[in-house]
């Protein structure tokens, strides 16, 4: 009877359990639609903010463009992740839309001097032009004919921050200061390491790894593709 449910057990819980007696394999499933939605939802925040802030720099008088690149600069000096860990520090415990919000304004920078570069070259395009002559306003000009025009210089770093998001999770649940342990998250789970390391579960750390990984090296891929398309489509 002892073998038999041990039989059972082990046909039940295809990637083990963690410390807590959790399934692995349910974890995994789980916690990778929140590292996802943690990706994808700080992802639009910060290209949100990129696009606003590299429209407007790029619209404005050549004063006003070199202050707001210079200050632009200055936070690219800092490294993202130790803006980032110092934020989320400071809040403490958060949740997954916390996260999202604290990675998302942390991670602007780069798209936002793209879309200024491509708006400078554009900004005096007759249509843009005619626009602001028929008395379009600045998120009209921006929606209706900037958008669609830088837009596909922007997809490869957009995809490439998809991805980006979800390691800076990863990181800080690692360190101790991202989702809580009840929480699940690739991240979350990655943080119990400490614990696998020391019981020899050396599944725990593996698996959630390995999709991990996986999923990041698809996002890249995906985006290599989108890239290579965009300048197909140029030539």
């Amino acid at each position: 009877e002892h073998d038999f449910k041990g039989k059972i057990a082990v046909e039940e819980f295809y990637f083990g359990t963690d410390p807590m007696g959790r399934d692995v394999f349910s974890m995994i499933w789980y916690g990778g639609r929140i590292s996802l939605f943690i990706g994808l939802a700080s992802t639009c925040v910060s290209t949100l903010i990129a696009v606003v802030y590299g429209c407007v720099s790029g619209m404005a008088p050549e004063a006003v463009d070199d202050l707001l690149m210079r200050f632009t600069e200055i936070i690219l000096s800092i490294p993202s992740i130790l803006i980032v860990i110092f934020i989320q520090a400071f809040l403490g415990q958060s949740d997954p839309l916390s996260i999202a919000l604290v990675i998302g304004i942390t991670s602007w920078m780069n798209i936002a001097k793209v879309v200024r570069s491509e708006v400078r070259q554009i900004r005096k395009s007759g249509f843009v032009t005619a626009s602001k002559a028929m008395g379009g306003g600045f998120f009209h000009v921006l929606s209706r004919h900037l958008f669609p025009n830088f837009l596909p210089a922007i997809m490869f770093m957009i995809v490439t921050n998809i991805g980006s998001a979800i390691g800076t999770e990863s990181t800080l649940s690692f360190l101790g200061i991202g989702l809580p342990i009840e929480v699940v998250s690739w991240g979350s789970m990655l943080s119990l390491s400490e614990k696998a390391l020391l019981t020899d579960a050396w599944w725990i750390i593996v698996i959630p790894g390995v999709f991990l990984v996986a999923t990041l090296l698809c996002i890249t891929e995906l985006a290599n593709a989108m890239r290579r398309s965009t300048r197909e489509r140029m030539l």
